[in-house]
This record gives C-alpha cells, structure tokens and sequence, in this order.
C-alpha cells in the first residue's frame, strides 16, 4: 500500500463529520456498537422526566411543609424533650432512604418483580401480623401500626399496598381464562384481600383496608373482570365496610363528628380535628398569610404536619396552594394511568395492571385526603403521598414510582425495537 493511501485511510477516520454516505451494515448494531455518545442519549430519553420532575416537587414542597407544620412542636410539653428540627431531619433521612431504595427498585426488570409478587405479598402478610405481637409492635395512641427499626418505624400496611397491587396484577394474569367465572376467578383473590382486612383491623386501620381494596378492585375491573360481577364485589365491600361503622362505636362517632363537627358535643372530641382543618382553610382565603405564617399549627390542629399537612397548606397558600397539588397530583395519576395504557397495547398485561394500580393508589389516597381535610369525608387515619411526614409511606411511594418509571422505560425500549 502506498503512502498517499495510507494518509487518505487515516484521514477518513479521523474527520467522522464527512459527508459520505457509510457502507451498509447487514445487522443493526445493538447496544454493544453504539457510541458513548450515543448510549448516554438513549439512557437520558429512556424514561419519564416530567414525571421525576413533578415527583421532586412534591417530595420538596412536602420537605418544606413538614418543617414549617412542625416547627412548634418542641413547644408541646408532650415533644418537649425534641429539637425543633427534629421532624424535618428524621423526614429527610427518610427522603434519602426511599431515594436509594427507589433506585435500586428501578433496576429491577418487571419479568422480576412477576416472580416475586406472590412473596413480596406473603412477607407482607408475615409482618402484618409480626407487628400485633406485643413487644414488637410499637403502640401508638392504642393503634399497633408500626415496627421500630431503631432511628425509623416500619408500617407494614404501607408494603401490603404495594403487595397487593403486584399480587393482584399476577393474578389477573394468571385467570385471564377463567376471569368470566366468579368462584374460579374472583374468589381466591377475594379471600387473600380479606386476610390483609383482618390483620388491618386487629391494628386497627381501617383507611389502608380502605385503600387496598380500592386497589384491588380497580386492578380486578382494568384486568377484565365482567361489569355484573364487578357491581357485586362492590356491592359486597360497601356492605362490608357499613357494617364495620355499625358495630364500632368510635368509628360510629367519627361519623357523626363529621355531619356536625361544630355541635358541643363533638367540637373538643371526635370533630376537633375537622373544625379547625377549617379554619385554617378559612384563614388562608385565596391567596394565604403567608409561608410559616400558620396559627392553627401551634398545638391547635393536631397531627398538622402527617394527616393535615393540607390544612397547613391551605393556610399558608390559600386556595391557590390547594389548586396546585391538586394539580399537581392529577397529572401524575393521569401520567401514570396512561404509562399502564401504552404497557397493555404492548401486551404487557402485568406492567399495564401495575402501572394502574400505582395510579389508583396515590389518586385514591391523595384524593381521601384531600376530602378528609376540606370535611367532604370522615376523618381518616391517610397521609398525604408524597408530601407529609411518614417514613414507611415516603419509601414505598418511590418504590412504587420507581417500577412506573421501570415499565416506562421498558415500553420505549420495546417501541424502539429492543428487548424490555
């Protein structure tokens, strides 16, 4: 070979921006014979970012909520011995915990997550009655919801949410035959769902009942279940739900609080809460007095910065603060649902059911809330997702967001040609 070859070989692979049109290859290079360059854009469009984006600001704007609901607290002769940064540090060791775990969970492929829903939903199980024994569940207010794990509690309801939406999608899957038959198909999920509601009530806490069975049958309808028989599940769970109220005498009152939470008899007791959730509404008007401006934070509404973060919220950013959450919570549920729609017109029915049960969870929850705070609903012992102070309910959030964004990232790789 010459030199003026030579030179003309070496100057070819040097200058890629030349015009000429490359050589035909007579396979389709994978991932292996892209370039960096390449991979990285891949990897930067191969998820969801509006939805990480509006999940941030949630997880922030809840960062400083939490701060700002529980500055007070210390003043409190009950929180005396805390600091009054305590609150907001322990939520932030939780925010880089559910980080972390939230990372690791989107590393898993669905084919995974598949095989492992029958165990993730047993363990659930396991610890749902793990934290009845005395000793090992930590009793709050007379309720054993929690399991301590030194600096954080572990509320096992928060897992058996995500349990049950990653068992009942395998199961739908696996009775896509037989789902027109009711014994066949409906019963044996409807037994499981009962043995998480009787270890919910023996803590008690009826609200993640509530919200598992909500769950449950949203992911029973989506995955195919006839509307008749679906009518009389729900038909059977209201029932079952009425019938809780009638024979519980507190729970009878919480009703009756929230019908009339300004009458003498219910205004310092069971309608505490709601009354002033609606002041603090009240104050805030449209436009809000301001942030950390709240007087219904200073030991007047209990529980101000877990279940009525909103009313602090509300307060703080009037009527407009409230628009945006719920705003912002729309979005993301609507973002999610369709994520479940384009996963099952690619006929992954299991990522479709579990994209959709995440969405039906975080909408259901936020939604019951919302309306336990502005007095549409009875008070409800629910967090606001995302935002308000719970370690166990912030980790198994993101996880849960983790695998939207796992399934996410499969679809597209799946409509660019490659493998999930």
């Amino acid at each position: 070979m010459s030199t003026a070859t030579r030179v003309s070989d070496w100057f070819v692979r040097l200058t890629p921006w030349r015009t000429e049109p490359a050589e035909a290859l007579p396979v389709r290079l994978g991932a292996q014979g892209r370039t960096r360059q390449q991979r990285n854009q891949a990897g930067l469009s191969g998820f969801d970012q509006a939805l990480v984006w509006i999940t941030l600001a949630l997880l922030m704007w809840g960062l400083v909520m939490v701060y700002s609901a529980s500055i007070a607290l210390p003043d409190n002769p009950k929180f005396a011995r805390y600091a009054h940064s305590h609150f907001v540090v322990r939520h932030l060791l939780s925010l880089v915990v559910a980080f972390l775990a939230a990372l690791l969970a989107f590393q898993v492929p669905l084919k995974v997550w598949e095989k492992l829903a029958p165990w993730v939903f047993v363990v659930s199980l396991g610890l749902l009655a793990l934290v009845l024994i005395p000793g090992i569940g930590k009793d709050v207010n007379g309720a054993r919801r929690w399991i301590a794990l030194g600096t954080m509690n572990f509320q096992p309801s928060e897992l058996a949410k995500f349990a049950v939406l990653l068992y009942a999608s395998n199961y739908m899957v696996r009775k896509m035959e037989v789902k027109e038959r009711f014994f066949r198909a409906v019963l044996p999920m409807g037994v499981a769902i009962g043995l998480v509601g009787v270890l919910l009530l023996a803590e008690p806490d009826m609200g993640a009942f509530m919200v598992i069975s909500v769950i449950a049958m949203g992911i029973l309808f989506l995955g195919g279940v006839n509307a008749r028989m679906f009518f009389v599940i729900t038909a059977v769970v209201v029932l079952a739900f009425g019938v809780m109220v009638m024979f519980s005498e507190w729970r009878r009152e919480r009703i009756f609080a929230y019908l009339d939470p300004w009458s003498d008899k219910y205004s310092m007791g069971k309608g505490y809460q709601l009354s002033h959730s609606l002041i603090a509404f009240g104050r805030g008007e449209v436009f809000g007095v301001g942030l950390g401006g709240s007087i219904e934070k200073l030991h007047w509404l209990p529980e101000a910065h877990t279940d009525f973060l909103l009313a602090v919220i509300g307060e703080e950013f009037g009527l407009l603060g409230v628009l945006a959450v719920i705003g912002m919570f729309m979005w993301m549920t609507r973002r999610i649902m369709h994520i479940g729609r384009q996963s099952i017109a690619l006929d992954r029915v299991f990522a479709g059911l579990v994209a959709q049960g995440v969405g039906i969870w975080i909408g259901f929850q936020t939604f019951i809330n919302i309306g336990v705070n502005l007095g549409a609903l009875p008070t409800k012992g629910l967090t606001l997702p995302l935002m308000s102070f719970g370690g166990s309910a912030i980790l198994m959030n993101l996880v849960a967001l983790a695998v939207v964004l796992r399934i996410d990232y499969e679809n597209r790789m799946m409509m660019r040609g490659g493998r999930s």
